[in-house]
């Protein structure tokens, strides 16, 4: 990665309140090269493993629950067992296509939600997450 690169992924982190180690950035620089996406943990490490990365699966792990509560990214759980990180932080809805584990943004304006249930006292709505499943068509 370039020297610009990592100076704004040191600011990036830096204005999130997190320390820019070397792994922080170089994880960050591969989470945000390539715009908006959605990933799981093993495939961030796959990625840093194949840019020659030296990082543990347990520090991507721990690498993106810091950026979540930096809100840098943000968790969407789409599957029971799979947890996905979206770069997009902004509020915004999913498909997730069955067959490929494949999470895709809704094209933006197409849902209205209305009527949703008061919070209990002393909370607030923090943003509604809509996944549609696909599954192609079997004729």
């Amino acid at each position: 990665m370039s020297e610009d690169m990592d100076l704004a992924m040191e600011d990036k982190l830096r204005e999130s309140g997190l320390r820019p180690t070397r792994q922080r950035i170089a994880l960050a620089e591969l989470l945000f090269a390539k715009g908006d996406r959605h990933l799981t943990v093993e495939e961030l490490h796959e990625e840093a493993v194949t840019a020659g990365v030296p990082v543990s699966l347990a520090t991507v792990y721990n690498t993106l629950h810091q950026f979540t509560e930096a809100r840098m990214i943000r968790v969407l759980a789409v599957e029971g067992s799979k947890t996905y990180f979206d770069t997009n932080t902004s509020d915004h809805h999913h498909f997730f296509v069955e067959d490929t584990n494949e999470v895709l943004d809704f094209p933006e304006g197409n849902v209205t939600i209305d009527c949703l249930p008061t919070p209990p006292q002393g909370m607030e709505i923090a943003h509604v997450d809509v996944v549609v499943r696909l599954r192609r068509k079997t004729s």
